[in-house]
């Protein structure tokens, strides 16, 4: 019997050769500790298949983005970089993200062909070029995204926590010509914008990421064939509840804030001056601008905002307040806010400004903007200055110079004179320039004065609206946009549009807005909460996770 029994193992012995290789050896059997590696992580995708879902991100992003508005697709875009992402190395996951965000960027922004047409005055085959290579470098914000994304999960970091990091330091740290976030996938539901006030748009963004890490969680469990994290989707369920629930507060608590603040019955002006109508026959924009203003001080409105380079007619440094007084604001019988271009000569060269003045109902102009984020090619032409001949082989390209001060616009309305923060162009998409112009200037309105006409009849002019309308949540103020040929709006403290025009027409509107004060809590943090998170993804791609007792992950 003993040796017929030799070699058999006991039940005991069976029990231990059934488990897995590392509890074997935490129970002193089966194979050498130093012989137990690792688990290791998901299998990567191969090539075609990773390009493939990575393109398909860029596409849902595209559509759920402003312009086209398909929202709900905010809470899904994600979902197909996540896979091709996962198991990736650092190298091919930059790559896999540059390809999801150039993707995102052709499809979104082809209106820069356009742009760049008119501005540069180059072939279109050679805007082709440029379009490529700046929505290429555009989409370098999602080439971050996976090289992060990459480097910290190669490290023993938590997959999904270092998504958010990555995330967060996508939209922070790559300084992007056009400034844009993925909050404006929803910028047309109130409920969950409202956070912008306390994190501005990357919380936003954030609040979109739950719903993305949760049908994650659900699909990788099936392919994992492993159960579902559930506190996982509970926190992602937790967060996105919240944020619905501080939105419907906020909304609440503004109404009671906006019915006991001070009226003001505001219009703006959208005179639809064809780009070399502008150069060619100043005096119709003026007239035009005139003609409706009359009109919309007949209503009782109290103060008319123009749009940028209402005043298309350079007008020197030294007596801009006079001769505008004259020429334009004399006889309107109305405050006014409009915008012009001065110029000065300086002892090294001629400089230019892009301005916004106002001007009381008595025709005194008071005060004066002059921008200071100026727009690359509009405004002035990159290496311009150090590659003059650029500027011949662009003549269409602008030559302005920055601003040097923050001062508000003084309007006087009802006997009291109100300080009015303006942004200039695409001035209004910038979150964090848009802080530091509240916070000097201590607004109870804040206008933008722009011109989109540059861009054609394309999404752009939406585009920019729908970025510009969390300018508005972030500082509790109602926001007047003007622009020369559209979208004209007047936007509510909550982001919320209460009246607009359309596209290249000539038209006026007016609304019952407030004159509104305070501070919230984004414009006294701003994005230093956001410069911690992307430091620290910084740390954690460098830097292996220590070991964690326990932990599987």
């Amino acid at each position: 019997m003993q040796a017929e029994d030799e070699g058999k193992l006991t039940e005991g012995e069976l029990a231990v050769e059934e488990l897995a290789p590392e509890e074997k050896v935490r129970r002193g059997g089966g194979m050498p500790a130093a012989a137990v590696e690792k688990p290791s992580g998901p299998k990567p995708l191969p090539g075609p298949q990773a390009a493939g879902l990575a393109a398909l991100s860029g596409i849902l992003y595209w559509l759920a983005f402003a312009g086209m508005d398909v929202w709900p697709l905010a809470f899904v875009a994600f979902v197909p970089l996540w896979f091709a992402l996962r198991g990736q190395a650092p190298k091919r996951a930059t790559w896999l993200g540059l390809l999801a965000g150039t993707t995102m960027n052709v499809a979104g922004f082809f209106w820069l062909v356009e742009m760049l047409k008119t501005f540069s005055g180059f072939p279109t085959a050679l805007c082709l070029v440029f379009v490529v290579i700046i929505c290429s470098y555009q989409g370098g914000r999602m080439a971050l995204f996976g090289w992060l994304h990459a480097r910290a999960t190669e490290r023993g970091w938590p997959a999904k926590l270092v998504f958010l990091g990555a995330f967060v330091a996508s939209e922070l740290v790559y300084p992007l010509l056009f400034p844009w976030f993925y909050a404006a996938t929803v910028h047309q539901v109130p409920l969950l914008t409202q956070t912008a006030d306390l994190g501005g748009p990357i919380l936003v963004g954030l609040v979109l990421c739950a719903p993305n890490l949760a049908l994650i969680d659900v699909v990788e469990s099936r392919l994992d064939r492993r159960p579902l994290d559930r506190r996982l989707i509970a926190a992602c369920g937790a967060a996105f509840g919240i944020a619905l629930v501080y939105g419907q507060i906020a909304l609440m608590r503004l109404e009671s804030r906006i019915a006991g603040a001070e009226k003001l019955h505001v219009g703006l002006v959208q005179g639809n001056l064809g780009l070399m109508q502008k150069r060619e026959d100043p005096a119709e924009g003026l007239r035009r601008h005139k003609r409706l203003t009359t009109e919309l001080r007949d209503k009782g409105v109290e103060l008319v905002v123009w749009s940028e380079s209402s005043v298309t007619f350079p007008v020197p440094d030294e007596f801009a307040f006079r001769f505008m007084k004259e020429r334009v604001t004399k006889n309107l019988g109305v405050s006014t806010i409009f915008g012009g271009v001065i110029y000065r000569k300086d002892s090294d060269r001629e400089r230019w400004f892009n301005t916004a003045l106002s001007a009381t109902k008595e025709g005194d102009v008071t005060s004066r903007y002059d921008k200071q984020f100026l727009l690359a090619f509009g405004e002035y032409l990159p290496f311009g200055d150090t590659f003059p001949k650029l500027y011949q082989m662009s003549p269409n390209s602008g030559r302005f110079s920055k601003g040097t001060k923050m001062d508000p616009l003084l309007v006087t309305t009802g006997g009291r004179t109100h300080n009015v923060a303006a942004l200039i162009c695409y001035e209004d998409i910038a979150p964090a320039f848009t802080n530091d112009v509240v916070s000097a200037t201590k607004p109870e309105l804040i206008v933008n004065l722009t011109n989109d006409a540059w861009f054609g009849d394309t999404a752009e002019p939406w585009e920019h609206l729908a970025l510009s309308t969390f300018r508005a949540i972030e500082h509790r103020r109602y926001f007047v946009r003007s622009t020369n040929s559209g979208v004209s709006a007047i936007v509510d403290p909550a982001g919320r549009i209460l009246t607009h025009t359309n596209t290249f027409v000539s038209e006026s509107k007016d609304a019952e807005i407030r004159w509104l004060s305070g501070s919230t809590v984004f414009e006294f943090v701003g994005d230093k909460v956001w410069w911690l998170v992307s430091l620290a993804m910084v740390v954690v791609a460098f830097k292996r996770r220590p070991p964690v007792s326990g932990s599987t992950s």
